[in-house]
């Protein structure tokens, strides 16, 4: 991939997030600080990346789609803080930091995450794309929320919550992760394409593309569950097999289940075949997303 050209997105992205996230006008301002801490504490950036390229290569101007990006970032840095509290995962890393929770407190990493989901919706709604053309944001915000929902990332969540301590078969598994991590990344290539206006065959391109990468980048996690350096990770090993989780490690086997990932990024790649070479980017993304160690 040219790195330059991944720097500069994430320069962007990064420099918006800071200008996008709010500032609370009052004396306390701890809800706002568990925000800024949860969105800027790291992490790829791959559902931004996502948004602007997919607007770029169906024909549009990414800048006019940072908003979007930036709104979806929240949208995953929110469903992270919920995931880290006491009731859910009850994880006290995340990144290598502290969770929000065990930085700010329980109470403040709720409202933390709250705030970041409808901050999203605002930043959608008042972009300069949605005054232009407001069909277009009625169309993303319509995409977020039903990828975040209840038969999105949140659906997917449900289900691992109600499969902890059981063992479930391939299907459900691969149902749990398009809903809990594959929603996303598929909206992200949706709204892009939706708001560089592409027509039906780029966004069925892009969405099998994200399809594919989606349920890849679960398998490579639960891979580095097993094989992956925690100081790189930035989270403990093992934690899977100790909550006698279900993963495609333990379903697949180690080489089954990076034969798999390596098979859906192929697939991946092909997909994007209807952009000729203009896809290399999102090409090489996903083989890199492939080869990742965090």
């Amino acid at each position: 991939m040219d790195d330059t050209r991944v720097d500069v997105c994430l320069q962007q992205i990064n420099a918006a997030l800071e200008w996008l996230l709010p500032v609370c006008d009052y004396d306390e301002p701890v809800v706002c600080d568990a925000m800024r801490y949860s969105v800027q504490g790291g992490g790829k950036r791959i559902r931004p990346l996502l948004v602007l390229e997919s607007c770029r290569l169906c024909g549009g101007m990414p800048e006019t789609a940072i908003e979007a990006a930036c709104a979806l970032e929240m949208i995953h840095s929110y469903s992270l803080v919920h995931d880290d509290l006491p009731c859910m995962d009850n994880d006290d890393l995340r990144r290598g930091k502290p969770s929000c929770h065990k930085q700010f407190g329980e109470s403040y990493a709720l409202l933390a995450g709250d705030a970041l989901l409808t901050e999203a919706f605002y930043l959608i709604s008042t972009a300069p794309f949605a005054k232009a053309e407001p069909e277009k944001a009625l169309r993303v915000i319509a995409l977020l929320s039903a990828a975040a929902g209840a038969n999105g990332m949140i659906g997917g969540q449900v289900i691992d919550l109600a499969s902890e301590g059981k063992q479930i078969p391939l299907a459900r598994l691969q149902q749990m992760d398009a809903k809990k991590t594959g929603a996303l990344i598929r909206a992200a290539c949706q709204m892009g394409a939706v708001i560089a206006g592409a027509g039906d065959t780029q966004t069925a391109a892009l969405c099998a593309y994200a399809d594919c990468i989606g349920q890849a980048f679960q398998i490579v996690d639960d891979i580095l569950d097993v094989t992956g350096d925690a100081a790189v990770l930035g989270k403990p090993i093992g934690s899977d097999a100790a909550n006698e989780k279900s993963t495609y490690v333990s379903l697949l086997g180690l080489e089954g289940a990076k034969a798999q990932a390596k098979a859906l990024t192929e697939d991946a790649i092909a997909h994007l075949a209807v952009f000729g070479n203009d896809a290399q980017f999102l090409q090489t993304l996903a083989g890199d997303l492939l080869k990742r160690t965090f």
